[in-house]
């Protein structure tokens, strides 16, 4: 049987293919290109080239390579850009979903592991966030991904599609070949490693007056190996006659900026210029993920937990790829 990854050119669909394979599935890629990068792709791996709402495609793929399961990450994920054209965030993201489920459903692959986002919960009323924690999105992204988990919620009880949604925080690193390349960047680590580069002048630190320690915003990282590793515990427990879950993806510890970017000094030995700038509006002072589901329901824990090891890794790769999959 195979395996469908959508979005699997991209940042964490990239790595999660490679683990796949290292383990002996049949895998198959489904990627737009839009954001995607074809070279993050072995050329053994059968690919793609196409949207996850072209059914005629996805109806071929899923006959052709015997499909059973997908893991489902291909997302627009900018949330400013979604604030500016929520057409374009909620056709992609969940209308083209939907059509995706559909061809899924009709051909029995009713398992599947979905890329969601800690963006459901909205602005955090606790930290850490379980998965108890109300869902209020504040932007268009979160709310297209928010939408796929009800309608997901929805297809396994009409029509027995069994689903793992794994709400992320906020992905870094670098495993192997896979790397971080989006344009834009707008991730705190690459943005820092390109200040050490000299590919930017510095690093801008949105308020340094927060409620924490040194005033700068805290974060829960995970390494993208640990992230991928989790979709292959979720698609065993699926196989194994699980029940359909909802499961947060974190380190559930935080750094603050500040903490990132001192990390990143001494793992580069370059210095890093840091200027203050004024709050973005609906930042909150603290995010930081309660794992122990995870742990719970998949046997899940981060094997890469350190910030400094989180940033050698992603400084190994570009350094290794000054200009991304270019």
């Amino acid at each position: 049987m195979g395996i469908l990854v959508t979005g699997g050119a991209g940042y964490i669909g990239s790595a999660a293919v490679e683990d796949l394979r290292k383990r002996g599935e049949n895998v198959v890629v489904l990627d737009n290109l839009v954001y995607g990068h074809r070279p993050a792709v072995d050329e053994a791996v059968p690919f793609y080239e196409g949207d996850i709402g072209d059914q005629a495609l996805v109806e071929r793929i899923v006959r052709d390579h015997a499909i059973d399961a997908c893991m489902h990450f291909s997302a627009f994920a900018y949330v400013g850009e979604s604030v500016e054209k929520p057409a374009k965030y909620y056709e992609n993201n969940f209308v083209q979903t939907l059509r995706l489920l559909d061809v899924l459903v009709r051909n029995n692959a009713k398992k599947i592991i979905f890329s969601s986002t800690c963006a459901t919960y909205g602005e955090p009323q606790y930290v850490p966030i379980d998965e108890k924690h109300p869902q209020s999105p504040v932007n268009p992204y979160g709310w297209s991904k928010f939408m796929v988990e009800r309608a997901l919620s929805d297809y396994d009880t009409a029509y027995g599609l069994k689903f793992v949604a794994l709400r992320y925080f906020n992905a870094c690193g670098a495993a192997g070949r896979c790397g971080e390349h989006h344009d834009p960047e707008t991730h705190l680590i690459p943005l820092i490693l390109f200040a050490a580069q000299g590919r930017r002048d510095s690093i801008s630190i949105y308020g340094d007056d927060y409620p924490t320690p040194d005033g700068t915003a805290i974060r829960d990282y995970i390494h993208i190996a640990d992230l991928s590793q989790a979709h292959l515990r979720a698609l065993d427990y699926l196989r194994g006659g699980g029940a359909s879950e909802f499961i947060n993806l974190g380190n559930g510890s935080g750094f603050s900026v500040r903490e990132v970017i001192a990390a990143a000094r001494k793992v580069t030995g370059r210095e890093i210029v840091e200027r203050i700038t004024p709050r973005r509006a609906g930042d909150p002072s603290r995010l930081v993920a309660n794992a122990a589901k995870a742990r719970a329901v998949l046997g899940w824990d981060p094997q890469f937990p350190g910030i400094e090891e989180i940033i050698a890794s992603a400084w190994a790769w570009h350094e290794a790829h000054p200009e991304g999959y270019e």
